[in-house]
């Protein structure tokens, strides 16, 4: 109740992006109050634990933040006090960089959507690795989700993860692959089943060198169609990947009630919110129809409630990420999806 008839009006007075920096500043400095901090833990952390085991991994519950939300992970400390079981950091590259020009986040209010044509802003690999090599015995999973360079040519793509993975390897919990961001030019041409079968190979070979192998995933784009999802299906079951989530944002703009010249305006960027909701679901259901129950599926994209999570399951996802719900509904959606899904 706070959030959407306190915060959220004064927070969307503000540039997205802004209001996103400083809402997360607001909640840093509010934990270090030991009457705040109480509060927070108190309101937002569910009893209800729902622990699931996958990958060889104990999620404390299915419920996680989707990448994108903490790139660098500056306040992955503090995001554990709104009831996740699990963080996935980034999207990272080996080096630095600025992403594209601001403005580069824009709310569709009539459609609690975002649009974002970030392009990987993020300060590169090692400062993530740096930072979470003070986490210490940190209670929930953490994912790293690795990507290119803009500058790095595609047929050079494979250099670039196998970097960002060999610099993480010992500090995250799991890997996505992040070869569907339709915000750095040409990297969803990745997801073509040479490329991706190349790269994913590659990694998989260096990851069972070492001592400790860790779960791989894959992020898919929502706008593949069926015969492309058939083919990273089968590249999939073929390398013995661990699983994929499905999925990222969508260059679609179809059926949405904000006025077209408004759309037309904000430009390019991927698109994410309640316009996701259903193709998201559509690709969870297809691709397990597609991999049997042996691969693990998170899904993310347009889950707005606890009953599009609780759908999200149904169709075959084993876990669940937000990220759009968060700005439109609040911290208290994980909570309420928890409550809808163990209820």
């Amino acid at each position: 109740m706070l959030y959407r008839f306190f915060l959220r009006p004064v927070m969307f007075l503000l540039s997205a992006e802004k209001a996103h920096s400083l809402a997360m500043k607001l909640f840093s400095i509010g934990l270090s109050f030991p009457l705040i901090s109480s509060l927070i833990k108190s309101n937002y952390r569910s009893n209800k634990r729902n622990p699931r085991q996958l990958m060889g991994l104990n999620f404390p519950n299915p419920v996680g933040l989707a990448a994108g939300f903490d790139k660098d992970g500056k306040y992955f400390k503090e995001l554990q006090h709104l009831g996740f079981g699990f963080l996935e950091l980034g999207t990272v590259t080996p080096r630095p960089q600025e992403g594209n020009p601001k403005p580069r986040l824009f709310r569709l209010k009539k459609d609690r959507a975002i649009i974002n044509r970030m392009g990987f802003n993020n300060g590169g690999v090692v400062a993530l690795k740096n930072k979470l090599q003070k986490k210490g015995d940190f209670p929930l999973i953490i994912g790293g989700n690795i990507g290119k360079n803009k500058d790095t040519p595609n047929e050079n793509a494979v250099e670039d993860y196998l970097y960002c993975m060999q610099e993480l390897h010992e500090v995250v919990d799991y890997f996505t692959v992040n070869m569907s961001s339709p915000n750095t030019p040409n990297l969803r041409e990745l997801q073509d089943k040479e490329p991706l079968r190349k790269i994913l190979k590659t990694l998989l070979e260096y990851n069972n060198s070492t001592a400790q192998p860790k779960p791989i995933l894959l992020k898919i784009a929502p706008d593949l169609s069926d015969g492309q999802l058939h083919d990273i299906a089968e590249i999939v079951n073929e390398l013995g990947l661990d699983g994929i989530i499905a999925t990222n944002t969508t260059i679609s703009r179809d059926n949405l009630k904000t006025n077209e010249s408004e759309v037309s305006s904000i430009g390019n960027g991927g698109l994410s919110g309640t316009p996701l909701t259903l193709r998201s679901r559509e690709v969870v259901k297809i691709m397990r129809s597609l991999l049997g129950k042996g691969v693990v599926i998170i899904g993310v994209g347009g889950i707005m409630s606890g009953n599009d999570a609780a759908k999200m399951l149904e169709a075959g996802a084993d876990l669940v990420q937000i990220y759009s719900g968060l700005i439109y509904k609040g911290p208290g959606l994980v909570r309420e999806i928890l409550r809808e899904i163990i209820d």
